[in-house]
């Protein structure tokens, strides 16, 4: 029995108010401008140079770029810390922009252009899988054990949901800016943003949360090889997939809608998608524990793979919505579920390099996607090329089942 003076049980602060409201809104706004990076660059160049094969490849030296120094950055932010890290790539990443729109307005020969646009996506910060790691950082050391689960399922949801929301918003403040004012001006104004916003993000209180899994000295005690772990690879696997889809949805919807007579309307029936796929997204903070995440992989990615079916039978624009708001429904939790695989199967103390590694799966699954889908798109038309989504799609369910059969020894409710 409690005594009248005994003091009420104290109950540790939710994630929420740990980090704190600002927190949420830096970060949010942070990861705009990278939304608009592979947009604005196919637009300006498009424009300056009056070349959408060069257009292109820009866009795609873009993603390569992220591709190839993503995980890097993720991993010396992890030596170094974020705080470190992100000011130094804010302030390359604002002067390669407009370093890239005077290279294209200039005479300067394509190679330049195309490593200009490299530079671009090598020092693109990499703001959402840092979030992803200071929040996982915080939940594993700050929340109480009986609360983390559910915590990390909710953080994760939201994330992918303002990922989602993010990349949908991008193109369009592209090409409103870029119709409206000039084609170079989202560059400049994605420059602005990143001096500013992801400045703020690098110098938040919460940037100097180290893991208490680390050495004295602040660094990873955990072997490299920890990374190439089984089960963490195939959500690596898994994330690529979804990469793909995202090109080969986007490239086959353009087509599609061409062959069609509405190319310009191709972005809002895929930002319906987008929608609908952030809704469900953050639907998945509300499952019940019992329900695992392997589960949760296998059932979201049949969801995606039976949408995607409906593709090869499509033939007007009410059939090819119905199709994506089906897929809708699949994405988003199927992206939820795999970083929170990620950030089970990870080492702790190597969390931004764990979430830059997925990152750049996503990125470059979407440039191989687009990619591809674009050359069978040219060659063949929009029917045949609407069969890679099901490819990819199918790739993403592969991926989970995998993650499933490798769960069961361990009988792994994560």
């Amino acid at each position: 029995m409690t005594s009248p003076h005994t003091p009420p049980a104290t109950v540790a602060p939710s994630l929420f108010r740990r980090v704190g409201l600002p927190y949420f809104l830096i970060a949010f706004i942070a990861r705009l401008p990278f939304a608009m990076m592979v947009v604005g660059v196919l637009t300006v160049v498009v424009a300056a140079r009056d070349s959408v094969g060069l257009g292109g490849l820009t866009s795609a030296a873009v993603g390569i770029g992220t591709a190839c120094f993503g995980p890097l950055l993720g991993a010396a932010a992890d030596r170094r810390g974020q705080r470190i890290v992100l000011g130094i790539v804010a302030v390359a990443n604002a002067a390669a922009l407009i370093g890239f729109t005077l290279v294209v307005y200039s005479p300067a020969p394509e190679p330049l252009v195309l490593l200009s646009a490299f530079a671009i996506g090598a020092t693109a910060p990499q703001v959402s899988p840092m979030s992803r790691s200071r929040l996982v950082t915080i939940i594993a050391e700050r929340i109480p054990e009986e609360r983390r689960a559910r915590t990390t399922s909710s953080t994760m949801s939201y994330e992918s949901a303002a990922d989602e929301t993010v990349f949908v918003f991008g193109p369009f403040l592209v090409g409103v800016l870029a119709t409206g004012i000039a084609p170079w001006m989202p560059l400049v104004i994605a420059a602005a943003l990143i001096l500013v916003f992801v400045g703020a993000f690098a110098l938040h209180p919460t940037a100097a949360q180290v893991s208490a899994q680390r050495g004295a000295d602040g660094r990873a005690t955990s072997r490299v090889s920890e990374l190439f772990r089984p089960r963490l690879l195939i959500v690596v696997v898994g994330m690529l997939g979804v990469g793909v889809f995202f090109g080969a949805m986007l490239t086959s919807l353009t087509a599609f809608m061409t062959e069609h007579g509405r190319p310009e309307e191709a972005g809002l029936l895929y930002g319906a998608m987008g929608v609908g796929s952030a809704i469900l997204a953050l639907g998945v903070a509300f499952l019940p524990a019992r329900f695992t995440l392997p589960g949760r992989w296998l059932l979201f990615a049949g969801v995606l793979f039976g949408g995607s079916l409906i593709l090869p039978s499509v033939h007007d624009v009410t059939g090819m919505l119905i199709a994506l708001a089906v897929m809708g429904c699949g994405i988003g939790p199927t992206l939820v579920t795999q970083f929170s695989l990620g950030a089970a199967f990870g080492p702790a103390d190597r969390s931004a390099t764990v979430m830059t590694m997925l990152g750049s799966a996503l990125v470059v699954g979407q440039a191989i996607g687009a990619v591809v889908t674009g050359q069978i798109a040219d060659a063949a038309g929009a029917q045949p090329a609407l069969l890679l989504p099901v490819i990819a799609a199918g790739l993403v369910l592969a991926a989970g089942v995998v993650n499933a059969v490798l769960a069961r020894p361990r009988h792994a409710a994560v």
